[in-house]
């Protein structure tokens, strides 16, 4: 297959995501949606046409389906967005847990044990902050954070320079601002807002430069290289 057709898909990908972006504060309407999840799906294909990890592609393909039911109106589209993220999630820490790079016994030693307390704080504060504001979907939420942030723990396991980290971070730091914004602001907030046009925008640039950086991080050294 000319090598071509995998860069070709790349910028596919990065299109639909500077386009999802310049609509990511509209209303939630079917070509949305199908951009959001466009920008993650056509990652997964170029994963799998450059010879990536399938385990890569399997968690950026269960994160695209995340992405169409997250941006869907309503509780429940968003209760599976939820699980499908959860899951792709999981994916990613299996994943780096299987690379020979990855040392767990470091995560008890200095500076990565810092890391390690910081992201349980982390969680402590999210779980405390979010628990009294999710209303029936209080369960899934407190579910989600520490399978969240059990990626993060993952990537700590990893070499500093390894892309996976500070992708890892980026997930981490979306998901946190789009918790936020979810339960935190106040419903009354109109959707042209500063503060929600500011928020809808870092968290899409920090969700798709994350999942970008996983696609990247596992590719053939010679592609990623």
């Amino acid at each position: 297959m000319p090598a071509a057709f995998p860069a070709a898909l790349l910028l596919s990908a990065t299109l639909c995501a500077v386009l999802y972006l310049l609509r990511s504060t509209q209303a939630e309407t079917l070509p949305r949606s199908v951009l959001k999840t466009a920008a993650v799906a056509l990652l997964a294909l170029f994963v799998l046409l450059a010879h990536g990890p399938w385990a890569v592609a399997l968690a950026l393909g269960i994160c695209a389906l995340g992405d169409w039911f997250l941006s869907r109106p309503g509780d429940q589209p968003f209760l599976i967005g939820i699980g499908a993220f959860a899951t792709g999630h999981l994916a990613y820490v299996a994943l780096i847990l299987s690379q020979d790079q990855s040392h767990p016994a470091q995560l008890i030693a200095l500076p990565h044990l810092w890391g390690l307390i910081g992201l349980a704080a982390l969680g402590a504060v999210m779980a405390l902050a979010l628990a009294p504001r999710a209303g029936d979907l209080k369960p899934a939420v407190l579910i989600y954070i520490p399978i969240i942030l059990a990626m993060g723990v993952a990537a700590l396991t990893l070499p500093p320079g390894h892309m996976a980290r500070p992708a890892a971070l980026l997930f981490i730091a979306s998901d946190t601002i789009l918790a936020v914004e979810k339960f935190m602001l106040p419903a009354t907030m109109p959707q042209d807002h500063p503060t929600r046009r500011l928020s809808a925008y870092a968290i899409w640039v920090t969700y798709w430069l994350a999942q970008l950086g996983f696609a990247w991080a596992f590719l053939p050294m010679a592609l990623a290289g």
